[in-house]
Order: structure tokens, then C-alpha cells, then sequence
């Protein structure tokens, strides 16, 4: 819905429509496995004889690519026709209603697709990862359902701005486990890090957020436990600690653009579950730590099984 003002049903029961959409989600989520796959290969040549074979995988892979394409253009297209763009907020009508420089139809298409594949898996990761080290965490849960309720209006920008434990624990949450663990980047020219070691025109890096968030050179002594608290100051207020420390939305000039987006969302869609509803963790899934699934992000092997039940109302039932 952020980024084509266009909602994919992925949860609705029944009609053509709803089913369509529903396709275009897991269609975008199989090629993003598949090129995830093009990594596991032993010998690289053998995906790229795939591809010019067009067999397999990479046949897969294509026609996952063209259907994720097709979608995409149609709804560019269709935004195209419409003529009140003054009344949306999404990223494309944004970009169509902005000037002639992103006039090109393929162009709008692939910036769409690049917003959608950078916050959809990372924020259904980072929330995912969030509810289970907090099931364990009753004080934790406590100190976030004590702020009280909103009568039915939804949480405005001050309201979040104003949640600092809960800035904190999905903060404390992404140390531990970051919607994106490993990141690389290729170096346009000769550079030299800060601790002296060179590094060469086109060479890739790749650092491991995942790594660094359990370093205890870092992080101290307690750095594998989950404690929101060390990202509070004295006053309760949230604590910035250095992006270069705290790599899960990356640093410098490649520094994640929709970081706060990202924050807004996840306070808000956490405040107003936590606010109806108490979620456990199943028995059964509560005790062993979740598998990984090896993909761009840090997904949680199964998903996560929870107990979900309304609150409990002063003076009312549960």
C-alpha cells in the first residue's frame, strides 16, 4: 500500500481479484529465493549456463521477473490514467506527480519495485524477530503496555515519537537480529579502511551486522542477552548510538533512506497489537531459538506460532 497505494490482499478469502494479488506476492518473494540461490551455486558458471539454457531454476526465475513486471506495469499504467494524483500518498503517485524527469514507465516501475524489495521481507522480518525474544521478557511487555490506551484513534507522529522503550526494544530486537545480517558493497576506487588496510578498485566487501550485534567487543559482556534497557539514558529517553556501531541500517552515504518510514511503521503496527491483544509464544516454539532461513533476509524458518488473545479491559472481560 506505501509504495503502489495498491493493497495485494495477501489475507483475503476468495475472488479472482484478491487471488491475483495474492499471486504477485509470492511470485516476488520466488524470485527473490531464486537469485538468493544464484549465491549457492558450488561453480557460478553453472547458473549462467541455466540461464543461456534457459532451463531450471533460471527459467523459473524468468518468468517470475516478467509476472512481477507485468503487475507492476499495469499498475504504473493505470496510475498514469488517473487524474486525481494530488489525493494519494503513495511512492508512485509521488514519483508521477513530481515532474517529467521520471516520465519513463519502466523507470517508475523498477524505483517501485527497489522501495518494495527494500522495506516489505526487512519489516515483516524485524517484526517477526521482535515478538520472540519479548514473549520471554514479561517486564519488557510491561513497561510497553503501561502507556495506556488511545480510544480507537489511531497513534499520530508525536504519540511514537514519544514511545522510547519501544524505540528500544525494536532496536534492542534488530541488534540481535537483523532484518538484513549480511551486507556487501563493491569499492568504486582504491581506499584504504581506517585501520589501514587497502582496499582495491572493484573489490566487494561484505560485513555481517548479524556478527557485529553479538560481538562483546562491542556490545560488553552481556551482548547476546536482550536488554532494550542499554539503549535508554538516565532520563528514559532513546540513546543514538554511532550507525558505523549499530550496522543494521548501514552507514555513510549508503545509510538506509527509509529508516525512520521503517521505525514509524514497526512502533506503530507493535503499539496498537500490543494495545487490543496479548501475544504469547507457543509452548512448544518458546524454549529452542527459531531456525534461519538463508535468503536476503533474515527470515524465521516456519514463522513464528503464537497464542494471540484480547486484553483483558479494566472492568470488562477478556
Amino acid at each position: 500500500m506505501v509504495a503502489f497505494g495498491h493493497d495485494p490482499g495477501c489475507l483475503t478469502d476468495g475472488g479472482v481479484l484478491a487471488e491475483a494479488r495474492s499471486d504477485f506476492m509470492r511470485t516476488f518473494g520466488e524470485a527473490q529465493d531464486l537469485i538468493v540461490g544464484r549465491f549457492l551455486e558450488p561453480i557460478e558458471v553453472l547458473w549462467k549456463d541455466k540461464k543461456w539454457l534457459n532451463v531450471g531454476t533460471e527459467r523459473r526465475l524468468k518468468k517470475a521477473i516478467a509476472d512481477v513486471h507485468a503487475f507492476a506495469m499495469d499498475i504504473v499504467r493505470a496510475r498514469r490514467r488517473n487524474a486525481s494524483l494530488d489525493a494519494r500518498d503513495d511512492v508512485l503517485s509521488r514519483f508521477v506527480a513530481s515532474d517529467d524527469a521520471h516520465s519513463d514507465d519502466e523507470m517508475l516501475r523498477d524505483i517501485v519495485l527497489s522501495f518494495l524489495i527494500a522495506g516489505r521481507e526487512t519489516t515483516s522480518s524485524a517484526l517477526t524477530w521482535f515478538f520472540w525474544p519479548v514473549s520471554s521478557r514479561p517486564d519488557v511487555r510491561a513497561a510497553r503496555e503501561s502507556a495506556g490506551t488511545r480510544g480507537g484513534e489511531p497513534f499520530g507522529f508525536d504519540a511514537l515519537r514519544g514511545m522510547h522503550y519501544l524505540h528500544a526494544a525494536l532496536t534492542e530486537s534488530m541488534r540481535l537480529y537483523p532484518p538484513v545480517p549480511i551486507d556487501s558493497q563493491s569499492c568504486a576506487a582504491a581506499d584504504t579502511l581506517p585501520d589501514g588496510t587497502h582496499v582495491g578498485a572493484g573489490w566487494s566487501m561484505t560485513y555481517s551486522a548479524y556478527a557485529m550485534g553479538r560481538l562483546a567487543v562491542i556490545w560488553g559482556e552481556d551482548c547476546a542477552e536482550y536488554r532494550p534497557e542499554r539503549w535508554l539514558g538516565e532520563d528514559g529517553a532513546f540513546r543514538l548510538e554511532s550507525p558505523f556501531r549499530y550496522t543494521v541500517f548501514h552507514a555513510g552515504p549508503r545509510m538506509c533512506l527509509g529508516k525512520e518510514m521503517a521505525y514509524v511503521q514497526m512502533k506503530s503496527i507493535v503499539a496498537s497489537v500490543l494495545e487490543e491483544f496479548v501475544v504469547d509464544v507457543k509452548e512448544d516454539a518458546a524454549g529452542a531459538v527459531p531456525e534461519h532461513v538463508l535468503s536476503v533476509t533474515l527470515r524465521m524458518k516456519g514463522g513464528l506460532p503464537v497464542q494471540v488473545r484480547r486484553r483483558v479491559v479494566p472492568g470488562g472481560a477478556e
